[in-house]
Order: C-alpha cells, then structure tokens, then sequence
C-alpha cells in the first residue's frame, strides 16, 4: 500500500527589486522557499534586492476556510471546466488567484495531489472539515460518469442555494436571540446603577412604598449582590448547554425536537428542512447517485432530528419496494403539496426536476418568512424595551406622585 506523502507547506514571501527598466517593484509571492521566490522572480525580469517571510497574524479568526468560500471556489470549477480548461490548470489559477491565504493553500494542496494522478474525490476526501461526503460523492459520480463539468455546475448551484438558506435561518433565529439579550442586559444595567439612586431618595419619605416599587427594589437589591453569580450562572448555563448538545445525540435530538415547536420560527424551520431535503435529494439524482443512497445523503441534510428520522423511515420503505411519495405520506412530516409534487415526479420520470422546483418554492418561502419575522421583530424589539424601562420607570415614581397626592 503506497504511503500518501503530505502536501509541501506554502509560506507568503514579501519582496522587494528592480524591474527591467529600472523601476523599484515590490509585492507578494507564495511558495516554500526564499530561493523559489528569487526563481520565480528572476524569470518575470526582476532582479530582487529584499525578501522575508511574511509573518502569521495572531488573529487569524477570519482566515478560516467557510463553507461559503468552497462554494464560491466550486462555482469557479465549474466555470473553468465548462470553458473547456483541464481540471488541474483549473484548481492551479483558482489557487493563485484566491486573496484568502487558508483558501490559497487549500487549493494549492489539492491541485498539487490531483495532479500526481490522485482522482479529485479522493483528494477530497482528505479535507473532510472543507468538503462534506455528499459533496465526495457526487465528485466521485461526475468523473466515473465523465461529467465532472455538468456535475459541478449543480455542485455550485446546491452548495449557493445551501448557504443562502443557513444565511436565512441564522438571521431568523438571531433578531429573538438580540430581543432577550438586549432586554437582560438593560434590565441588569437599570436595576445596577438607576434604581440604587431613587432608593437613596426613598429612605427620606417615612412612608410606606407601594407594592410594586417595592418589588422592584427588591430584585434591584438581590442583583446588586448577585449580580457576579447572575452573569457567570447564565454565561455557565450556555457554555454547560453548548459542551452537552455537542457530546449527546439525546439532547441534539431534543433541541431540535423543541425548537420545531417554537411559535413563527418552528414554520421556518420546518420550511427550511423540506427544502434541504428536496434540494439534496434533486442534486444527488440528477448525479445518478441511487435512489436509497441519494435519501441517505438527504436524511443528513436535512438539519433537523425530526426530519432525518422521516427521511430514513422513507429510506426503509423505499427499500422495500415501496414508492417515494407513498412513503413520503406515511412518515406524517411532509406536506401534501410535497408528496403530491413528488408523486408527479415519480409517475413522469422526472423527480429530480420536480424535487428542484419544490426546493425553490420553500426556499422562497423560507425568505418570505424571514422578511416578516424581521419586519415583526424590529418593532417588538422597541415594545419589549419599552415595557421593561417603563415598568422600572414607573415603579420608581409611584411613591413621588403618591407624596404629591398627600401634598396636594
């Protein structure tokens, strides 16, 4: 068995030198070496009088590799391979002209092993965090077909229409999130700093304080001596939910069971996980990846427990002998219209077609419904602020309009 030798590490060289009409130049090279930067250089008519290896920034947060850059990146693929340029050439000018070093030296890795001969979904398979198994696969399907350019233009359009719709559920599932943050830490700062005040202006009066002033002077004192457990118990509570919904499928499982219960986002969400799973099944069929494996790949896109375990039900039916749509309609999680549509497909040869066109419409849906969450929420936003300050405002001025009651 031939051991798999690693790609050679690429290091950004800055430069400085003189052009062939004497001109002072300068610039950015990637390579391994100094000596290769000089090479390189040498050959282009620059005589070089300065180069170092550029350092790495500490923060180098945003150099992440994102699944919207292997999108952009398989868009380009399949533009080049579409214009008839060879595939290695292909991944070599996307690698140079990329402005993203983590990206740049993806691509250089992968265009240096495809070109020993290495078949592309194989060196894929090598950067599991970067390209999924779907995405192997259907790689993999294009070349055994001899495909690899149409492959890739539904790579691009499924990866594009996937992060667009993740795009769209984060946006949806962030204004609630702002709401209650923003009214916590409000809520906290008043209750600080504001309500210690008129507190101080209280113990003056020598009368008995209404009830609700009193509440709110009570949680104000319970806050000013707590206020560090308060804070580092909620910071606590996210990190201890975070580590166990990463290390637990059972509570995986029930998050996503309760979150498909929250009023306005559950509609989204159940809109959004039908057009993933049309959208992943259209692109795996029309690769001619099988029916049972294509729903296999459909069940893991799909993003939610609740319509994975459907989709393998469907997946065990199918199996079995019966249709799609027939066993679509005994898992109780889709839509009529979707297995009405998906019947249709089925019965006119044309599935992968109608399950495009379902993904398209609740993908517009999914939009339409984000637009309305967020034209709802930005007024909300301001009703929750105002109920809170107003609330706290108004229960520090109860006992002032109640001593100018007794004055008057």
């Amino acid at each position: 068995m031939a051991i798999k030798q690693s790609s050679p590490e690429l290091h950004t060289f800055t430069w400085h030198g003189i052009n062939r009409k004497g001109g002072k130049v300068s610039g950015e090279l990637q390579g391994e070496t100094v000596n290769e930067i000089k090479a390189e250089l040498r050959k282009q008519g620059v005589s070089v009088t300065r180069t170092k290896k550029k350092p790495k920034s500490l923060f180098s947060f945003g150099d992440k590799v994102q699944p919207m850059d292997v999108a952009i990146v398989s868009r380009q693929i399949a533009t080049m391979l579409s214009a008839g340029v060879a595939l290695v050439q292909s991944l070599e000018l996307i690698a140079k002209s990329n402005e993203k070093p983590s990206l740049r030296k993806l691509m250089t890795s992968i265009a240096n092993e495809v070109s020993t001969g290495t078949p592309l979904s194989q060196t894929l398979r090598s950067y599991p965090r970067q390209f999924d198994t779907l995405y192997c696969d259907l790689v993999e399907a294009g070349e055994q077909s001899g495909s690899l350019d149409t492959i890739y233009d539904r790579i691009a359009t499924y990866k594009e229409k996937s992060e667009a719709l993740k795009s769209k559920i984060k946006k949806a599932m962030f204004y609630p999130a702002a709401v209650v943050a923003v009214a916590f830490f409000v809520t906290l700062l008043l209750l600080l700093f504001v309500i210690p005040q008129f507190q101080d202006i209280f113990t003056g009066f020598g009368a008995e304080l209404p009830a609700f002033t009193l509440f709110v002077l009570g949680i104000s004192d319970i806050v000013q001596s707590y206020w560090y457990m308060i804070i580092g118990g909620a910071i606590l509570a996210v990190f201890l939910f975070k580590r166990a919904h990463r290390g637990s499928e059972k509570v995986r499982n029930n998050t996503d069971k309760f979150i498909l219960k929250i009023p306005v986002i559950s509609t989204i969400l159940d809109k959004a996980a039908v057009a993933r799973f049309a959208r992943t099944l259209s692109t795996t069929s029309s690769a001619g990846i099988p029916l049972v494996d294509a729903l296999l790949s459909a069940a893991g896109a799909s993003g939610n427990y609740v319509y994975r375990s459907a989709v393998n039900n469907m997946r065990t039916e199918v199996i079995s002998g019966m249709q799609i749509n027939v066993a679509m309609k005994t898992t109780g999680a889709f839509p009529d219209m979707v297995s009405q549509m998906v019947m249709i497909g089925e019965e006119s040869g044309d599935l992968d077609g109608m399950l495009s066109k379902v993904a398209d419409i609740y993908e517009s849906q999914v939009d339409d419904a984000v637009d309305a969450l967020t034209s709802l929420l930005e007024p909300m936003i301001m009703v929750v602020l105002g109920v809170v300050v107003g609330g706290l405002i108004i229960a520090m001025y109860l006992p002032i309009f109640a001593l100018g009651s007794v004055i008057g």
